[in-house]
């Protein structure tokens, strides 16, 4: 059992409950930037989640060179749904590349002085920074007058609930 995985599992179901209730959120609502959160909306903030992962897990502990520190700009919530497929498949080609070595040093740099991070802290700090920025998401949406539902608590239960929900693509 890779618990970093089955971990990111429970990760990718409170996404996904987030998702379908971002689905219910006006378009206009979801882009609108909020003066009072510094000029994020809610797509910036999931945007921004998704440019962690790219960078820390692709840029830095891959080493790809192929990641875009900062994706396209994404319209809506379904493009959001796509950019962040994308982030499943990087975090599990991180953790398939890393397995049972998560204390093994990666330099963010070239230079033998950059920073070194452990695996298991590139891991942790981009989970821990999506739920984060997922608690400011649900905090602009109440902002504008929507009721989330609660993703901090997510059960098995509830993922036996809310997988009979439709995926907009």
């Amino acid at each position: 059992m890779n618990l970093l995985k089955e971990q990111y599992d429970w990760i990718m179901h409170t996404r996904k409950l987030l998702f379908h209730f971002c689905e219910k959120v006006n378009q206009e609502d979801y882009t609108k930037e909020m003066d009072a959160f510094s000029g994020n909306s809610m797509r910036s903030l999931h945007q921004h989640v998704a440019e962690c992962y790219h960078y820390w897990l692709g840029k830095v502990g891959l080493k790809d060179p192929d990641f875009f520190d900062r994706p396209e700009q994404m319209k809506d919530i379904n493009e959001m749904r796509k950019l962040f497929d994308e982030v499943d498949h990087l975090v599990y080609r991180f953790l398939d590349r890393f397995e049972g070595q998560e204390e093994e040093k990666v330099t963010r740099g070239v230079s033998e002085d950059d920073e070194e991070f452990s695996v298991l802290w590139l891991y942790t700090h981009t989970t821990t920074h999506e739920f984060h920025h997922k608690g400011q998401l649900v905090w602009v949406s109440r902002q504008l007058g929507y009721e989330p539902p609660d993703t901090d608590l997510i059960t098995a239960s509830d993922i036996n609930r809310y997988s009979a929900y439709p995926e907009q693509r």
